[in-house]
């Protein structure tokens, strides 16, 4: 762990908020206490695409990597999604990430949807509305959407140890992170057919149930990988119509063809330079042939420096949505991939990753001030903001949610790794009753660490069906031979 002060260790709301303002001088805020649903401003219900959503709370998309050979949902997957179904949040956005072509897998567990197996996707959706009824007495509120994606350049479609990527651009630093190059770059005609593939997803989906599908823009994969590409010639990059083309297609053709499903998206807002392992390994900048700090073009929303945002484009971008009829936006930033202090600030490196560089609340609080300042120029529209990136918060996560949308700075609040540790905070907090420690994320980062070693995703520390389960063992291997590793390079 890096040598920040525990979340835990603060005394109170009131000495949390000392430490955000006097000590990290960050304009971030909360309440004193969680509230109950009688006065909870994440208790109040949001309209949306036509439908009133039954509070604030909204459950991001959560990968497992524990999907059946053929993309259908396992028993494990199954297990997750009825935990989002019985949590007590109203919003389900994307539930999981689902490829929409196999080329487009990060893994060969990866969630796909198939016209073979749509009936199980239709078996698990009325499955989670039913329970979800079933508990909080109606799910007429409930809105539930599937993350559409295709990997890029973080594809493993055929074997979890060989990457597979394809790329929107030849990327003078990420080549070289990830070992791709101009071979990697995919076709104009390629990116017509992968279109195409969005498009036939969304109407399986429409079939099996769900609300809505999220196009994902985010996280450096290759709807995000587009938005940033200045350096590709043709239709598909260098000015902004021409790098938005992508999404453009999917959203525009997704209304024509099936019009019976609503379209949101999830969007990076800005992207930042990829950083790298530096001196005892604690995270840096990557910094190449004068592409650094300073110089760095390649970051959509990004301010030129490679460290701050300007979200001119991102506001374009999210103005082109709601033209084309999206009405959600599920906000995050960057990349877990090559800067994730940035995009899912923790505590604890992955086994890939590094050192956070800040402390982590910071993280959280720029991704809080970036979508505060986007909201504010879709004021009195039906356009609808979620957070995410904040799980680090810990003890303080409910409080600060609480503070953002009685503020009017976001819309939902959502929360992703938590939910694998503590997925009913929504019903526990909004029932009045205190959030119990023990099932808190401490960013452990272990749903990342274990898939990252070709095992299935979930909390190992803190959920006692993963405890017990037989990939703990492997995992605890793994874990101990990177700290050693840690040891020796902090020494």
């Amino acid at each position: 762990m890096a040598d920040y002060p525990r979340i835990n260790s603060f005394k109170g709301a009131a000495e949390f908020r000392a430490h955000l303002h006097n000590d990290l001088k960050l304009d971030l805020d909360l309440d004193d206490a969680i509230l109950s649903k009688e006065t909870s401003p994440l208790a109040q219900e949001c309209r949306c695409y036509g439908r009133t959503v039954g509070n604030r709370w909204c459950i991001l998309p959560m990968e497992g990597w524990d999907c059946l050979p053929d993309g259908s949902p396992s028993e494990l997957t199954r297990r997750r999604w009825m935990n989002f179904a019985e949590s007590g949040a109203k919003l389900l956005f994307g539930c999981e990430a689902c490829a929409v072509t196999p080329s487009g897998k990060s893994n060969t567990r990866q969630m796909m949807m198939t016209r073979e197996n749509l009936g199980n996707f239709k078996q698990l959706y009325q499955d989670m509305v039913k329970a979800h009824a079933a508990k909080f007495g109606t799910a007429d509120d409930l809105l539930i959407g599937l993350q559409l994606t295709h990997s890029g350049r973080y594809s493993h479609p055929n074997d979890d140890a060989k990457l597979e990527s394809v790329t929107a651009y030849s990327h003078p630093l990420l080549d070289e992170k990830f070992h791709s190059s101009k071979d990697n770059v995919v076709s104009d005609a390629e990116v017509e057919r992968i279109i195409g593939c969005f498009v036939e997803s969304a109407k399986l989906a429409c079939e099996a149930g769900f609300h809505f599908v999220d196009v994902k823009m985010a996280h450096g994969y290759l709807g995000h990988e587009f938005l940033s590409a200045f350096d590709r010639p043709g239709k598909f990059g260098g000015d902004f119509e021409n790098r938005t083309r992508f999404f453009r297609e999917i959203v525009e053709r997704i209304r024509t063809e099936v019009p019976q499903i609503a379209v949101a998206t999830r969007i990076s807002l800005f992207d930042c330079l990829p950083f790298e392992p530096g001196p005892g390994h604690v995270g840096i900048p990557m910094e190449r042939n004068g592409i650094g700090v300073g110089n760095y073009k390649y970051a959509f929303g990004g301010d030129g420096t490679g460290l701050g945002y300007d979200l001119t484009e991102t506001v374009k971008l999210i103005e082109m949505a709601q033209n084309l009829g999206v009405e959600l936006i599920c906000t995050t930033a960057c990349s877990p991939y090559y800067n994730p202090h940035f995009q899912r600030p923790a505590y604890y490196p992955v086994s890939d990753g590094y050192l956070p560089p800040e402390e982590p609340i910071i993280g959280a609080a720029r991704q809080l001030k970036a979508v505060q300042e986007v909201k504010k120029h879709f004021e009195g529209t039906s356009m609808r903001f979620i957070t995410s990136g904040c799980t680090c918060l810990q003890e303080y996560f409910v409080h600060t949610m609480q503070y953002q949308i009685r503020a009017g700075h976001a819309d939902f609040a959502g929360y992703g790794r938590l939910v694998l540790s503590y997925p009913d905070i929504p019903a526990v907090t909004l029932a009045g009753m205190p959030l119990d420690p023990r099932r808190i994320c401490r960013t452990f980062g272990d749903c990342t660490t274990a898939p990252r070693h070709g095992l299935v995703s979930g909390c190992y520390p803190l959920d006692c069906f993963y405890k017990a389960h037989p990939s703990c063992g492997r995992l605890q291997e793994c874990k101990a031979e990177l700290r050693k590793r840690f040891a020796k390079l902090k020494g």
